[in-house]
């Protein structure tokens, strides 16, 4: 009967070390979580706001801008995309392209005040996300590089607001940009192939068909007026 005791206090000396231990990862998670949950709301946080920073938004006394590119802020050189400014007034009221003497002009950076505009897209009306009649143009950039879009308003008939200008900057990709002087290389060497494909071939070779079917020609003939 004497094992009895010791087998308890083996038996409650291990459920103290059982006790230490589930204390102590209790407190690590304690700690993982306390560094954990403000680092996921950070990066809750940060996907939430990301959609909203992928759009560049310009500001003047009346008129607020915000440029969207289509597709997703991302344009390629050499491809066609879709460009549209969603203008909102003071209350967040949307100012149509209907509303609004729009031009719009793009620009190759680095340029200088003065410079002609590379490109003038016209504008037309578009509907957007929750935006309708806002202005939207097609634009084609010619290569990659930063280009700087220039959009200008004043109010047309009916309709009241401080004329505006906004400046957006764009980073355009590579893509599928054509590069005239090369095309025109291609075509000049392709004349050049044939002009020398023709220089080639000696005139005997070109005058031996013509004699044969000549000579056809003349033996049918000839058996014909035979008596």
């Amino acid at each position: 009967m004497s094992p009895l005791p010791n087998h308890a206090k083996a038996t409650k000396e291990k459920h103290l070390v059982y006790y230490k231990i589930q204390n102590k990862v209790s407190t690590a998670n304690l700690r993982v979580n306390q560094y954990l949950i403000p680092f996921l709301s950070c990066l809750t946080l940060s996907i939430a706001i990301h959609p909203a920073t992928a759009h560049k938004v310009q500001i003047s006394p009346d008129i607020g801008g915000t440029l969207h590119i289509e597709p997703n802020d991302n344009p390629r050189a050499g491809e066609p995309t879709q460009a549209w400014f969603a203008l909102t007034r003071k209350g967040g009221t949307i100012l149509p392209l209907q509303q609004c003497n729009c031009q719009l002009a793009v620009y190759a950076e680095p340029h200088t005040p003065g410079e002609p505009a590379l490109l003038e897209p016209s504008l037309k009306p578009v509907n957007a996300e929750r935006y309708q009649g806002i202005p939207g143009a097609d634009i084609t950039f010619p290569k990659a590089g930063i280009y700087q879009l220039q959009l200008s308003g004043k109010p047309a008939t009916g309709a009241n607001f401080k004329p505006f200008e906004f400046t957006f900057e764009v980073t355009v990709a590579g893509g599928n940009a054509v590069n005239p002087q090369k095309t025109q290389n291609v075509n000049n060497n392709n004349s050049v192939d044939i002009a020398a494909e023709s220089k080639s071939i000696p005139p005997w070779a070109i005058a031996l068909p013509i004699l044969a079917v000549l000579g056809v020609v003349l033996a049918i003939w000839r058996n014909k007026n035979k008596p």
